[in-house]
C-alpha cells in the first residue's frame, strides 16, 4: 500500500493565524492553522487549542475528532482541561463553528466539505475530502505537540463516528500516538448499510478504488498502538461485523467496550464515556487499566474466558440476540453470567445467533469480549 500523504511533511507544526470574532477563555484558545493545498489554493484549518493553566510540569494531551455533521467542539477541549490534559478539535470539512449544528458557515480558506468524499472519487486524490481530513488531524497534533508545556511523548487520539473512521487512518500513519479511541467509526465501510447506497452509485469499480485509497482497512494493519473501540450493539453507521473486522487487523492490543444500544451521537454519547478516561489514564498517567478479556471459547452451552484487572470486577453479563439479518435491527437481551478464579461464564439460551460479554467493574465501567457468531 503506497501512502498518498507526505508525511515527513505533516509532522512539522503548521503555521497558524488569529481567527477573529471567536473569545479566547479558560485557556482555550480559537486559531486557524495552514492546511494543505486544495484545488491549488491555500488552504486554513479553524481549530479550538488549549491548555490547563497554572501547571508547574508538563501535560498529557488528546487529539479529537468530530464526526458528521459536527465542527471543532470547544466543550469538548474543555471537557479534557477539566481533567488535566491539553487538547486540541480541529474541524475537518473547511467551516468554523458559527451555525448550526450540520450547517457550519465555511470560510474562504476552507478545505473540501465531508463526509467520505464518495462523489469526490474522481478528483485528483490530492483534492478528495478523506486526503485533506487526515492531513488536518496529523497537523493538529504536530501543533498541539510543539505547544510550551506539553509532553509530545503523552498524546491520544479519540474520534467520533466519521472521526473514529478517520482516527483509524490517523492512527495508522501516525505513529507519535500513544493510543486510538474510535467511538463508532471503524473500517470495512462497505458492510455498513449507512452508506451502501453511496457504493451502489460509484460502481464496482470506483467503489474498489475508494476502498483501496481511504478505507481504514487499507491501513490498520500498519498500527501497533493500543486502541479502545466503543460502541453500541446496534450502532446505524458501523456494524459490528465490520468493528470486529477492523479491529482484528492492527497489530497493537485492541480492548473493547460495547454497550447494548449506545446511542450514536457527539456530546455525551460520543465523548464522556468513562472508558476513554481510564484509558487515557493508564496510558499517558499510569492509572489502572481497563480489564483485559482473553482465551474466550464455547464449551456446549456455555461462554467463558479468562480475565485479568486492576480493579474488582463487579459483574458479568452475557448480550445475546435471537435474531439474524441488519445488525441494527436486532434485538439484544442480558442475562448474568458467573465470576470464578479469574474466569468469567454464561449459559447461552437456546436459539442464540450472537453473543458476547461484559465484565463490569465497580464504577460501572465495561470491557467486551469479542462476539461470536452461532
Amino acid at each position: 500500500m503506497t501512502i498518498p500523504w507526505d508525511i515527513q511533511e505533516l509532522l512539522k507544526p503548521p503555521r497558524t493565524y488569529p481567527a477573529d470574532g471567536f473569545e479566547e477563555t479558560g485557556g482555550i484558545r480559537p486559531i486557524f492553522y495552514e492546511g494543505l493545498p486544495w484545488r491549488g489554493g491555500a488552504t486554513r484549518v479553524f481549530a479550538w487549542l488549549g491548555t490547563p493553566e497554572n501547571v508547574e510540569s508538563t501535560v498529557p494531551a488528546m487529539v479529537l475528532i468530530h464526526g458528521g455533521g459536527g465542527t471543532a467542539f470547544r466543550d469538548w477541549v474543555e471537557l479534557w482541561i477539566r481533567l488535566g490534559y491539553a487538547a486540541i478539535s480541529m474541524d475537518t470539512c473547511g467551516a468554523i463553528p458559527r451555525g448550526t449544528y450540520n450547517n457550519w458557515e465555511r470560510h474562504g480558506y476552507g478545505g473540501p466539505p465531508g463526509w467520505g468524499g464518495f462523489n469526490q472519487i474522481d478528483s485528483p486524490v490530492e483534492d478528495q475530502w478523506t486526503y485533506h481530513a487526515v492531513a488536518d488531524v496529523v497537523l493538529a497534533h504536530s501543533l498541539l505537540a510543539s505547544q510550551p508545556g506539553v509532553d509530545p511523548g503523552r498524546i491520544g487520539l479519540t474520534g467520533i463516528s466519521w472521526g473514529g473512521y478517520l482516527s483509524c487512518i490517523v492512527a495508522s500513519i501516525d505513529s507519535r500516538f500513544r493510543f486510538n479511541v474510535p467511538v463508532y467509526g471503524c473500517g470495512h465501510i462497505e458492510l455498513c448499510p449507512a452508506w451502501s447506497r453511496a457504493f451502489t452509485k460509484m460502481g464496482p469499480d470506483r467503489s474498489a478504488k475508494w476502498r483501496r485509497l481511504w478505507d481504514p482497512s487499507s491501513y490498520l494493519p500498519l498500527s501497533n498502538m493500543p486502541f479502545l473501540w466503543v460502541t453500541g450493539t446496534n450502532d446505524q453507521a458501523y456494524p459490528l461485523d465490520a468493528l470486529q473486522g477492523s479491529y482484528r487487523m492492527t497489530g497493537g492490543p485492541s480492548t473493547l467496550a460495547i454497550r447494548p444500544r449506545m446511542p450514536h451521537g457527539h456530546g455525551g454519547p460520543g465523548e464522556k464515556p468513562e472508558e476513554i478516561r481510564v484509558f487515557a489514564n493508564h496510558l499517558l498517567r499510569g492509572g489502572p487499566a481497563l480489564p483485559r478479556i482473553y482465551d474466550q471459547e464455547i464449551c456446549g452451552n456455555d461462554i467463558q474466558a479468562s480475565y485479568s484487572s486492576d480493579v474488582e470486577i463487579t459483574s458479568v453479563e452475557l448480550h445475546y440476540t435471537l435474531d439474524s439479518g441488519i445488525w441494527v435491527e436486532r434485538e439484544w437481551r442480558s442475562l448474568p453470567g458467573e465470576l470464578k478464579s479469574g474466569t468469567c461464564t454464561a449459559g447461552i439460551p437456546e436459539g442464540t445467533t450472537v453473543c458476547f460479554l461484559n465484565l463490569v467493574d465497580d464504577d460501572g465501567l465495561v470491557a467486551s469480549s469479542e462476539h461470536v457468531v452461532l
